[in-house]
């Protein structure tokens, strides 16, 4: 769980402005909104609304009850506007914080504890094969994140989970009794690792298993088919959650805007945004790639989506 203390939405000014629209930025990865009253909820309104739309969970909570003389004036126009009862608390006394957690822990989504990367997929006492291509693309000595958050998941739902790299898949197969339940590999080698896995195993990829469980699936296969309408004069956006330093053949900077313009020709523009660098308008754009965004939460990349749509 992650608080994020936003900049405000009543400032004024150039300066102002700029703390405000921070502020909308961060409902876009909002899980749970605690919405703060001081005061008559004149300005909440708006805000209200704009979380209302993204569907996300509203905790109106009233501040300063120390010192406010009119709070319950004040819960009866928030809970009319909310449909809410508020809770009361005071930052300086402390108190309604133990109510606040709880409001929480009642809005907390109901698929929060969902297995969301292999779903489906395998079960307790299945064997699952990771086989890891350990390239530059990979720290040494460490594994790339969705590695590590695929890893845990499996040894959670107590698979047998087995690694290799590429060049030992052949013998870890042999090794096995039985073929794996599930092999998960990375893209880079899908199509060598296809032909060498059991008719058996299913396959799929780490970056799909991302797409899967962070974004819309369905959506991602019908924009992929994009690429066939892709011209010369065409305009593609990739982005990346992480704001690693590229490396040599980088999937993002080098690799996919190679394998594009070998498609459709040298004059396809490429714009590359890592981070939360994600452009406010995105009507110039034919396509739009995205990682598998482990460094982001579901809300975020959805909020991502609905913006290309």
């Amino acid at each position: 769980m992650v608080f994020i203390d936003t900049a405000g939405f009543d400032d004024e000014g150039e300066l102002g402005m700029k703390r405000v629209e921070k502020t909308g930025l961060a409902l876009e990865k909002t899980d749970i909104a605690l919405l703060l009253f001081a005061d008559e909820p004149d300005i909440e309104k708006i805000w209200l609304e704009k979380l209302k739309k993204a569907n996300t969970p509203v905790i109106p909570i009233i501040n300063k009850c120390d010192i406010l003389t009119n709070a319950d004036d004040i819960a009866g126009k928030i809970e009319k506007l909310t449909d809410i009862k508020p809770v009361r608390a005071s930052a300086q006394d402390k108190k309604g914080v133990r109510d606040i957690l709880e409001a929480i822990t009642r809005a907390i989504p109901e698929d929060f504890k969902a297995a969301t990367l292999t779903h489906g997929l395998c079960e307790k006492g299945d064997t699952v094969l990771l086989v890891m291509p350990q390239d530059i693309q990979a720290p040494k000595g460490r594994l790339i994140l969705p590695q590590v958050q695929t890893l845990r998941e499996l040894l959670d739902k107590k698979c047998i989970v087995m690694s290799c790299t590429t060049d030992m898949l052949e013998p870890t197969l042999k090794m096995l009794c039985l073929p794996p339940k599930l092999i998960i590999t990375d893209s880079q080698v899908f199509a060598s690792v296809y032909k060498q896995k059991p008719a058996e195993s299913a396959l799929t990829s780490f970056s799909v298993l991302m797409a899967g469980a962070k974004g819309d699936i369905r959506e991602f296969i019908t924009g992929a088919s994009a690429i066939d309408s892709l011209t010369a004069k065409s305009r593609v956006l990739i982005t990346e959650a992480c704001t690693h330093a590229p490396l040599a053949e980088d999937i993002g900077r080098e690799k996919l805007p190679r394998m594009l313009r070998a498609k459709v020709g040298e004059g396809l523009k490429i714009d590359i945004v890592s981070g939360t660098d994600f452009p406010s308008s995105l009507g110039d754009y034919e396509l739009i790639i995205h990682c598998g965004a482990c460094m982001f939460n579901r809300k975020y990349v959805l909020s991502r989506i609905e913006a290309a749509k």
